[in-house]
């Protein structure tokens, strides 16, 4: 076996081979290539890693629109014998989406439905086809495609051949037939050879595989020796092939044999990449149950419950998923899903059974026979059934939950890839747990333990340290050891995330010398060049070499303004965030990420913006540090939803990220027109206040309003809000006689957008705060948080008024007096960025504790509210939903009795300055908004109340749609008026 304790300082190393004209490769592209091609430095610090503990920078980017393209691009890589990755959503755990080679990403454009059958149950795609979509597509068919891993919203076809996926319904596509893993699924293939070419293969039988070996030519060559060497392994193949459901590891040779017809398409299933181009696939699909029953069981421990997969198993779930108590606690320690962990049943170790049927009864009776059989054990677990779908939901939101929850827990040792996702027979899950933790705890690892236990596959992320040299070796002796106990078990070192870089080494421990000899004589069958994603699989890299770390890994450390104080005041630390999971690069749902959702563009998800601020830290390809223009490109169209801080398992929080960026980026520099219309709205806000109606026509008038939007680099399409003729703050000097002095006070925060432009909406929330019994008063001094100035980097100032803010309300802070705030951003400014400034500031951090949302405030108080029988269309502005969540808005509104929808339309797409802006800005704001939210604000009836607190959502309502919205207050307020009459 290749030594693999070696190279723990090569995480930049380069196959020697690689010695390629880049110049000549990229022109040579660009002239054939009609999608894009991208060499720049940005573009590969952008595709250097995946999920993975690895990092090697690649040649270049080819992102193909077409088959032509993909063609063409590998036809120039071969004819300079450059190295070809193809990489879909780049999610692989163990390395294999990352390597010095050309980059195909087929995810963008490559992502075509080629045809449906639902006769035959098939469907033909183009690799590049997310696997949500394709269910979407079929949805009225009555079938699914069987395999669904945890990154189902955003994992590509393609990668789940690569890497051979399963999921956690392929207990059910086993029990209808096809079997657990992508192969199970895979009818043909189309493929491309580095050599040029193509052919479409699936199984074959002795006549055809004799004709086309007749034929000659490459594809007879290629068969007549994969003939060979099948004859030559055959026996050893059957022999050393663990007979399990969750196999992955190695190149699929039992496909090969003759009791499987010769299946080429499944042989190549799960070759990461290394032999062939997948250009499209035709998949078999399953029935789609149409009802679904879910039993949650609790044991004392995950040993027990591991012990009861085969009873589970013999009343044929179409899921079963098994996690344990450290799962849980982790994600308590996050406040990840924390209205859901209720729903577990009582227990340190849980089995999650799903029973689908036609129709609810059925699968409800599914799920009883389990259940009564259970009962009659001696001692049996705590059971929960729930056949509600958001309860179901609920459940599989925890358990897909689990790579993010393993991340980045607090109080923990950073955890990692690189032993979580062996298998074994389902039998014997409970037995194999017990001894794998048992050597988790020899080697002082704590993880937590999940995974589809239907099926063996036990997933985990352990704290393995790769920083050090001592804790690379005892990482590297872990995997060995590891690997040894799986073999015992007649198991597999990779159940479901295939080897890549980081258990290729351990191949020869679990087959044997001669097999890991016949897996590199198949990769040369297809690729005798060896330039198909080489190093991976076969004659690999090396466990430790390219490692996104390593023992020399120690970037420079820049004082910045945000003190980061949830990653040790680091900034570095927090550009190691991303964990690679992608679930930022989701088509659709969620408030994360917008600007990906209409561009689909890597360097415009969350997952690539953090990417690029870690290469930036790094410093050796993505240069110049803070000024650099790939990470300003990247940034630009960033909208500061704050998304990502609330829908990102790991926290990745690219809105700070950016701000900081921006204030080292324009340090010595001039900001732009639109920095100072925007970022100092507070101060202009107060000048046109002196002469409103002025300034309303001015910014109206024909001509003079065209110069005044090009002075600020606003879009021609946009018209600036309307100030008010009063200010709220006017207002309520003239309306404040009335309140009782004995009744407890509270600070309504009168933010800037609605004491200058929509004063109607704090003075709902006035008059709301007062019937409900509370005396409200306002800051003396009149304040703003600086939420605008974020958004240019101005941070310097932003803290200066917060300091302000601070010393301003000193007393009422200190007195507990409690603060509203109706605009959702301000509220998120006290509530996250205040802390963030000031770390270790007291007073900064009582603020924080008694700032609230004015559903926060009414449910704390537990207000009495009025019954407003209407209907009502919800959409949550993008920081409220980050950083407050919705829960309290929520509970109001059922308190309302609101017959209420709420939409989950993401981020409006105005995002304060941003949709105002010229140029790509605008159309990205517009498209934002197009995906969700304004056509279904157009459907909605005159009836229904359209109602968002964010003042960026109520005007991009207004200058898009024919309606406008409310706030909460104003609804409230309206309930109260009519309770009031009736």
């Amino acid at each position: 076996m290749q030594d693999i304790y070696t190279s723990h300082d090569t995480r930049f190393s380069t196959p020697s081979s690689v010695d390629v004209d880049i110049y000549r490769l990229e022109n040579d592209l660009r002239a054939v290539v009609s999608g894009e091609v991208n060499f720049d430095d940005g573009a590969k610090g952008l595709y250097a890693t995946d999920a993975s503990n690895y990092r090697q920078i690649p040649l270049g980017i080819v992102v193909p629109k077409h088959e032509e393209d993909i063609i063409n691009a590998v036809k120039i890589c071969h004819k300079y014998k450059a190295p070809v990755l193809t990489r879909g959503g780049g999610t692989s755990l163990a390395g294999q989406c990352c390597n010095v080679a050309v980059v195909i990403d087929v995810s963008k454009y490559f992502n075509k439905i080629l045809d449906f059958n639902p006769e035959k149950k098939l469907i033909k795609v183009q690799t590049g086809l997310v696997l949500d979509e394709l269910n979407r597509y079929i949805k009225d068919s009555d079938l699914i495609f069987g395999p669904d891993p945890a990154t189902h919203t955003h994992c590509t076809i393609g990668g789940m051949i690569g890497n051979n996926s399963c999921g956690v319904h392929s207990v059910m596509a086993e029990f209808a037939g096809n079997g657990a893993r992508m192969e199970d699924n895979v009818e043909s293939l189309t493929i491309l050879t580095y050599d040029g070419h193509k052919m479409e293969v699936g199984p074959v039988s002795g006549e055809e595989l004799k004709t086309i070996i007749q034929k000659g030519g490459r594809k007879g060559e290629i068969f007549r020796k994969l003939k060979a060497l099948s004859e030559e392994h055959e026996d050893e193949i059957r022999e050393r092939f663990p007979d399990i459901p969750r196999r992955v590891s190695g190149y699929n040779l039992p496909e090969l044999l003759p009791e499987n017809n010769f299946n080429i398409a499944r042989a190549l299933v799960g070759t990461e990449g290394s032999c062939v181009v997948v250009l499209d696939a035709t998949l078999k699909l399953i029935n789609k149950p149409k009802a679904a029953s879910l039993v949650v069981l609790g044991y004392k421990d995950i040993y027990e419950a591991g012990n009861n997969v085969p009873k589970v198993l013999e009343f044929e779930p179409v899921g079963l998923e098994g996690m344990d108590y450290r799962l849980v606690e982790f994600m308590k320690k996050k406040d990840l899903h924390p209205q859901h962990l209720s729903l577990l049943p009582e227990g340190d170790g849980w089995l999650i059974a799903e029973f689908g049927a036609e129709d609810q009864d059925k699968a409800n009776k599914k799920a009883n026979e389990l259940i009564e059989a259970l009962k009659k054990d001696d001692n049996p677990p705590s059971i929960r059934l729930y056949d509600n779908e958001k309860k179901q939901e609920a459940i599989w939101d925890i358990r897909e939950s689990g790579l993010g929850a393993t991340a980045w827990v607090p109080g923990e040792v950073e955890s990692v890839p690189g032993w979580e996702d062996s298998a074994v027979a389902p039998g014997r899950v409970g037995e194999y747990l017990r001894d794998l933790n048992q050597l988790f705890t020899d080697y002082g690892y704590h993880p937590a333990l999940y995974g589809h236990f239907g099926q063996g596959c036990i997933h985990c992320r352990v704290g393995f340290d790769l920083f050090t040299a001592e804790g690379l070796e005892k990482y590297q002796d872990f995997t060995i050891k590891a690997t040894e106990l799986v073999k015992r078990y007649g198991g597999s070192i990779s159940g479901e995330h295939g080897d890549g870089q980081a258990r290729a080494d351990l191949l020869e421990i679990m087959y044997g010398e001669n097999i890991v000899r016949a897996f590199r004589e198949f990769k040369a069958i297809w690729d005798p060049d060896w330039k198909m994603n080489p190093g991976k699989v076969v004659q690999p890299y090396g466990l430790t070499t390219n490692l996104r770390w390593g023992t020399n890994y120690n970037p420079d450390k820049t004082k910045t303004y945000f003190q980061f104080p949830d990653d040790e005041n680091d900034f570095r630390r927090s550009t190691l965030r991303c964990v690679g999971v992608g679930k930022c690069r989701r088509s659709e749902g969620g408030t994360m990420c917008p600007s990906f959702m209409v561009t689909h563009e890597e360097k415009h998800s969350t997952r690539g913006r953090a990417r690029l601020l870690h290469e930036m830290v790094v410093g050796d390809v993505v240069k110049n540090k803070w000024k650099n223009e790939s990470v300003k490109e990247a940034l630009d169209l960033c909208l500061s939803c704050k998304g990502c801080k609330g829908d990102c398992p790991v926290d990745v929080d690219v809105a700070t990220y950016k701000a900081e960026f921006l204030a080292h980026y324009y340090k010595g520099r001039i900001r732009p027109r639109a920095a100072f219309a925007f970022g100092l709205i507070y101060w202009w806000a107060r000048l046109g206040s002196l002469m409103p109606g002025v300034v309303n026509w001015l910014s109206r008038a024909p001509v003079i309003k065209t110069i005044i939007k090009k002075m600020g680099d606003i879009a021609s399409e946009r018209e600036l809000p309307k100030f008010a003729p009063n200010t709220f703050r006017q207002w309520y000097k003239r309306n404040n006689n009335g309140q009782a002095k004995n009744k407890s006070k509270v600070i309504l925060w009168a933010d800037t957008f609605n004491n200058f432009f929509k004063p109607e909406t704090l003075i709902a929330g006035k008059e709301v705060l007062e019937r409900a019994g509370y005396q409200v008063v306002i800051p003396e001094k009149i304040l703003c948080c600086g939420r605008p100035l974020y958004d240019w980097g101005m941070l310097k100032q932003a803290r200066r008024m917060l300091r302000v803010i601070i010393s301003s309300l000193q007393a009422d802070i200190r007195s507990g007096t409690p603060v509203v705030g109706l605009e959702p951003s301000c509220v998120a400014v006290f509530r996250d960025e205040l802390t963030n400034f000031f770390p270790h500031d007291k007073d900064a951090a009582r603020l924080k504790e008694q700032t609230f949302t004015l559903a926060e405030f009414l449910l704390k108080e537990d207000v009495d509210l009025p019954e407003y029988h209407k209907k009502a269309l919800i959409h949550r502005h993008c920081h409220h939903q980050a950083i407050m969540k919705f829960d309290s808005d929520e509970e109001v509104l059922k308190k309302l009795g609101l017959k209420y929808q709420i939409l989950d339309s993401g981020c409006c797409g105005m995002a304060g300055a941003f949709g105002y802006e010229e140029g790509a800005r605008y159309e990205i704001s517009i498209k934002a908004g197009e995906r969700y939210l304004l056509p279904h604000v157009r459907k909605a009836d005159r009836e229904t109340i359209i109602m968002t607190d964010g003042f960026s959502c109520r005007e991009q309502i207004e200058q898009c749609t024919d309606r406008s919205a409310k706030h909460l207050a104003e609804v409230l307020l309206e309930a109260m008026e009519r309770g009031k009459m009736e």
